[in-house]
């Protein structure tokens, strides 16, 4: 993979999974930084589908983990693709305030 990006997105994440069990999931491919799941697993939301960002320490672990796009996790095929960073500096840019 040419990209130098540690993080991917999962989509179509059930409503039922947690974050620990991506956590194991995902753990399996390489060390996890980071990992996020909207809405988080304590929100009182109700929600279709969930989505999931992983930041991995190795970039290698993004190609490998894209391997699980279309794997059956508790009760939906999985999409993972790699997901642009955005660096703080730009994310803390005045131009992004509302």
């Amino acid at each position: 993979m040419n990209s130098s990006t540690h993080v991917v997105q999962v989509t179509n994440v059930s409503p039922s999974t947690t974050s620990e069990q991506m956590r194991t999931l995902f753990g399996f491919l390489g060390t996890i930084e980071e990992l996020k799941l909207f809405p988080p697993d304590d929100s009182p939301l109700p929600v279709t589908s969930r989505v999931c960002f992983v930041k991995f320490l190795e970039a290698e672990s993004v190609g490998v983990s894209q391997h699980l796009t279309n794997t059956v996790f508790v009760d939906r095929a999985l999409i993972v693709v790699p997901f642009a960073e955005v660096h703080k500096s730009f994310a803390e840019s005045p131009f992004l305030a509302g």
